[in-house]
């Protein structure tokens, strides 16, 4: 980024030209070239992510489990997610996770607060969700419901009547959406 260095003393910022536009993104080294509005796209995305990481983590906070981090977070409801007991590696492999000790300290210590639950068949073991962590399960959904849900029709505006419609986006675009999703995973 080319620019002028305000009058006064050395230290001072750098003040882009008047003609330059605005870009919010967070290296500008990556910036330079035909394809600068990726790094803005980019940083957007860890905008986004971080927000989300938060949300997820606060949201179980007042649903009654303070102490959670977003990885935690993400495995009790994976674990719970259906009824089915779940391998670690299955784990893993769904929330995108290379390390499995990563995983695999979010279970002893869900375990330990006794959310979930490990049962060895053969040589592999299962995890699902106990009665309270399927409890939490269910009040971290009444917090989303009425804190995160409920908004979404004061910020985006009426939503169609037709179910299956209330993202105004066809059928169609929707699964491209989940499909390009899956893929940024």
């Amino acid at each position: 980024m080319t620019g002028r260095r305000r009058a006064g003393s050395a230290n001072a910022a750098v003040v882009p030209p008047p003609e330059a536009p605005l870009r919010i993104l967070s290296s500008a080294h990556l910036a330079d070239g035909d394809w600068g509005e990726l790094s803005e796209f980019e940083f957007g995305l860890i905008v986004a992510a971080h927000a989300f990481d938060r949300w997820a983590v606060r949201c179980m906070a007042a649903a009654g489990m303070p102490d959670l981090t977003i990885t935690d977070v993400l495995v009790l409801h994976h674990v719970h997610h259906r009824g089915k007991s779940k391998k670690l590696s299955d784990i893993c492999f769904t929330l995108n996770y290379e390390d499995a000790h990563v995983v695999g300290y979010a279970l002893r210590k869900l375990g330990g607060l006794g959310l979930v639950r490990g049962e060895k068949l053969g040589k592999e073991v299962f995890h699902s969700t106990t009665a309270a962590g399927g409890a939490l399960v269910a009040r971290y959904r009444a917090v989303r419901d009425r804190c995160l849900v409920a908004s979404v029709p004061d910020r985006l505006g009426s939503l169609p009547e037709r179910p299956g419609a209330r993202t105004g986006v066809p059928a169609s675009g929707r699964a491209e959406l989940a499909h390009l999703a899956r893929m940024l995973r």
